[in-house]
């Protein structure tokens, strides 16, 4: 099962149809359209928003294409590379204190990449990450891109392309003693990111200002700020970014150890297995955790709109939803043939508590299944973790819900492995 066929896929393959986008391309390296073309079949606006890679119309994947604008109203498609994965280093996450005296920001409530932002900032975090004296708010919002030249990577050969007025949007840019810091905030979790989010600002303010310009990444999801900082070595080359420096941040709101994670397992009341949920295939559990976060944002989403607007295939989305599913923390209902998922009154009761007592909870909700349970116990008994020969075993004999097959008992196992992994990593060395 793959990308389902959304507004999007059946609009595009219209677009290439009608004007031979493919053929134009292959003849000559680029296809331009207007905005006003795009309205035609549906709104540009959503047309031609790919923040991620797996957002990319079917039409774009199976032909290796890829959209960027050029001027207002105006984009260029071609077979260029627009993407980076974000890499998968480990950082220990550093706690900072929170300004007591702040009643207006609440950092156990942040549902927006601007709260987020400002969490960071009056915390400390940013300057900090930064390393810039005297650091000050001083550009965010919609602006316009002025006129460049970049090139960019392609199947073949670089591509030279001409940016003129193109609408641009920077999160946030704080300004110090020796430096302007441009962040590109995000309160979902990704495998990848459009270069464009970091590259059209800094060809911006690279132009008009004397100071070293930087380009921060900051992704936020359950109490934990991840910054990474991008530079490009060449500043007229597109995909010449490179990571050089991430640090993770949490806001100092008490301490979970090993000895909490142990009175958590022992006193935790094993409840039934549900019925007719399948058993979890979801291995980030940080990723069930930011799905209800961008659900608790919304009332109700449609599977497509998950699918659309998070980092995931239409597995996927039935994967993690399915683990939330299962851990009673999301509901499903269907509406007219359309399925439809919220929290759950306990899901929504999660949210009401500080992150600190939320991440006890989780923990909690976790080892109240029995394989998870037992896993962990044997992990304490082992000192080590248990192998996936041993994880089978156990949900052999925790009554699991039609899990029939070696392979399928297998698959589920790295879940359960990454679940209780997460759990460790939540003690504080």
């Amino acid at each position: 099962m793959g990308k389902t066929e959304t507004k999007n896929d059946i609009a595009w393959e219209k677009l290439f149809v009608k004007y031979s986008i493919p053929k134009t391309i292959k003849s000559k390296g680029v296809f331009e359209i207007k905005a006003s073309t795009i309205n035609i079949f549906r709104e540009a606006r959503l047309m031609t928003k790919f923040d991620y890679k797996s957002q990319l119309p079917k039409v774009f994947v199976k032909n290796n294409l890829s959209i960027l604008p050029i001027s207002r109203g105006n984009y260029v498609i071609s077979n260029f590379e627009t993407f980076k994965d974000f890499e998968s280093n480990e950082s220990p996450i550093i706690k900072i204190d929170f300004p007591n005296y702040l009643e207006s920001l609440n950092f156990n409530k942040i549902t927006s990449e601007s709260s987020a932002l400002n969490c960071a900032y009056v915390s400390g975090m940013i300057e900090d990450f930064v390393q810039d004296e005297d650091l000050k708010p001083t550009v965010n919002g919609r602006m316009h891109s002025s006129t460049f030249n970049f090139n960019i990577n392609t199947k073949k050969e670089p591509l030279n392309i001409e940016v003129i007025n193109s609408q641009i949007e920077i999160d946030g840019g704080y300004e110090g003693i020796d430096s302007l810091n441009l962040i590109e905030a995000k309160n979902s979790i990704s495998n990848d990111f459009l270069i464009r989010q970091l590259y059209y600002p800094f060809k911006l303010w690279d132009s008009r200002i004397n100071k070293k310009v930087r380009n921060l990444f900051l992704t936020y999801s359950n109490g934990v700020f991840h910054f990474r900082e991008y530079f490009f070595d060449d500043p007229n080359h597109y995909n010449s970014l490179r990571l050089i420096k991430e640090k993770k941040y949490a806001i100092q709101d008490g301490t979970i150890n090993i000895e909490v994670i142990q009175k958590i397992l022992g006193q935790v009341n094993v409840l039934k297995e549900p019925y007719n949920i399948p058993f979890p295939q979801a291995d980030s559990f940080e990723r069930v955790i930011n799905l209800c976060e961008l659900l608790v944002q919304n009332i109700e989403l449609n599977r497509e709109y998950i699918t659309n607007n998070y980092d995931f295939d239409v597995r996927q989305t039935n994967y993690y939803t399915d683990a939330g599913r299962y851990l009673g923390l999301i509901g499903k209902k269907q509406i007219d043939g359309e399925i439809i998922y919220s929290l759950t009154d306990k899901g929504h009761g999660l949210f009401k508590l500080p992150i600190f007592k939320r991440q006890l909870e989780y923990i909690g909700i976790i080892l109240s299944h029995s394989a998870f349970n037992e896993t962990l116990k044997l992990y304490f008994r082992k000192g080590e973790s248990p192998s996936n020969n041993e994880i089978v075993a156990i949900m052999k004999s925790s009554n699991l819900f039609n899990l029939g097959s070696e392979s399928t008992f297998k698959r589920r196992a790295s879940t359960i492995s990454s679940w209780v992994n997460w759990i460790l990593d939540q003690a504080e060395v």
